[in-house]
């Protein structure tokens, strides 16, 4: 309740159209009256809303501080674009490519990139990142969650491209890499040299059997990134903030 009357200008209303649960669709105006973000009113949609709106959990300010005004990033698993739509308010200069795989949360995103009239600086893929181009088996519940299977859910082929693919859609020049894509980012990871124009990566890292934060940190060494910090969740899953 707090986060939504501190971060929200329209507080009050949301917490009534909150209790109304799988009811319509949520809009969050954000408190500086810079934008809102739309939703369903799922707690799945729900999360990233607050994290990044609420808790800034990317810590965006800090994040973006040194690099271009006209910096170039890549979202991958940018869910209903909470962060991609965060970035280009703050920098409006910036362009995003922003990659979703599921195709019911990539037309939330859409709709956020409309609702705040960034489309031009903000582009679009209903697509997956992945180890291979081509398409891959996606779980989604079409309920805009950023957490997919449950209930409902229902198993659909997406198309997939590789992390490379992703860079050069952007151009070649990336500053700056998001990655949340629970627990897939492990299969994305997979050649550092690929990594070379990149400046700056924030990475949620989940908890996958056979996997480990270890593994990330070897590859990005590797790639001549250095974890500069380090925020744990629990002892297997958490966010990195790595830098070169």
């Amino acid at each position: 309740m707090g986060q939504t009357l501190r971060a929200f200008d329209n507080g009050f209303q949301l917490l009534g159209d909150l209790a109304r649960y799988g009811g319509a669709p949520l809009e969050f105006q954000l408190r500086d009256g810079s934008g809102t973000i739309a939703c369903p009113n799922f707690p799945g949609a729900r999360v990233p809303v607050y994290e990044v709106f609420a808790e800034d959990a990317y810590r965006i300010g800090a994040l973006t501080d040194g690099l271009p005004e006209d910096l170039v990033a890549v979202d991958i698993g940018a869910h209903i674009g909470c962060f991609s739509v965060a970035l280009a308010l703050a920098r409006p200069r910036a362009r995003v490519h922003a990659w979703e795989a599921s195709p019911s949360t990539a037309r939330w995103l859409c709709r956020n990139l409309e609702l705040n009239a960034i489309g031009d600086r903000v582009v679009p893929h209903a697509t997956a990142v992945s180890d291979h181009h081509g398409t891959l088996s996606f779980v989604d519940n079409d309920q805009g969650s950023a957490l997919n299977g449950g209930p409902g859910a229902t198993t659909v082929e997406v198309p997939c491209v590789t992390v490379a693919e992703t860079f050069a859609a952007a151009g070649g020049r990336v500053d700056l890499v998001k990655i949340d894509t629970e627990g897939a980012e492990y299969a994305m990871l997979t050649d550092p040299a690929d990594w070379a124009a990149v400046q700056r990566v924030v990475l949620e890292y989940h908890d996958v059997p056979g996997h480990d934060f270890a593994e990330i940190a070897a590859f990005f060494t590797a790639a001549g990134l250095c974890l500069r910090e380090r925020e744990e969740a629990t002892a297997r899953q958490g966010t990195a903030w790595l830098e070169r």
